[in-house]
């Protein structure tokens, strides 16, 4: 029963928290909910979920992604009940809801199932490989979440010329460059396409603006250094790509409901 746990700062878009199959499933009560988004599927036996008033059986190949802090449990109704799991963070973690258009639970059947459990068990052979290649497991983390998004097939999306054209050099200069003054203008033209062209191809792909994932990832980059408590808020700000620290403490608490000093207390 092998399961995988990210083990490194965040720093992909997507990326699994933790992942695993073969798992002979206990009783699991979460008043609270799960901090990420966690799916849950069968393999073999049968289980249970409540969530929301319901009470959802999982057969084989039958799962269930349930989003951030919604309230549910569930227990095998058979015998035995052997699960795979994945659960899903990333620096564009806040962008998932609009990629799922706000749904707290997907439910999926057993062909869409079937072809999740591909994935996974896919994704936990190159987890077992070494080196890991921290880009080809976010690759493969966005195409899962592509199974739950209408009408979007995230092997074909990842694989889309249009997408390794224009995306993902604009991703990659994100990355290197989130701590300096970055405009949509400037990405536009370093792929030699129009500012409106690139916003509707993030839209496309990553169901968010250009500007949105710039935020969401220096927001992430950010919770990383609140953990050391000798860095200054202000300094912080500056060193992930903010001018000044009150627009980095509205942006904070937009996207994490509480304010960067608050997040270190908890951190």
């Amino acid at each position: 029963m092998p399961i995988y746990f990210i083990r490194t700062p965040v720093r992909e878009p997507f990326i699994f928290d933790s992942i695993g199959n073969h798992w002979e499933q206990e009783h699991v009560i979460r008043p609270d909910g799960y901090p990420h988004y966690h799916y849950l599927q069968t393999e073999s036996g049968e289980g249970t979920v409540r969530i929301q008033g319901r009470a959802i059986r999982l057969g084989v190949d039958e799962g269930i992604l349930i989003a951030p802090f919604v309230k549910h449990s569930y227990m095998r109704t058979d015998e035995t009940w052997n699960t795979l799991f994945a659960t899903v963070t990333g620096s564009l973690e806040g962008s998932i809801d609009r990629i799922l258009d706000g749904r707290k639970i997907i439910l999926t059947e057993k062909g869409q199932g079937m072809r999740i459990r591909r994935k996974i068990e896919e994704t936990m052979e190159r987890y077992a490989a070494q080196p890991m290649d921290e880009r080809a497991l976010s690759v493969s983390c966005y195409e899962f979440l592509m199974n739950f998004a209408d009408g979007v097939s995230g092997d074909e999306t990842c694989n889309d010329p249009v997408y390794q054209r224009y995306i993902a050099p604009v991703l990659q200069e994100i990355e290197t460059r989130y701590g300096e003054r970055l405009t949509v203008a400037e990405l536009s033209a370093g792929v030699y396409v129009t500012q409106q062209y690139l916003t509707r191809l993030f839209r496309r792909f990553l169901g968010c603006s250009v500007y949105e994932y710039i935020t969401s990832l220096r927001i992430s980059k950010a919770k990383e250094l609140l953990s050391n408590r000798r860095l200054e808020i202000q300094a912080i700000a500056h060193q992930v790509g903010f001018e000044d620290a009150s627009h980095f403490t509205v942006m904070f608490r937009k996207m994490t409901g509480m304010t960067p000093g608050e997040f270190r207390v908890i951190s």
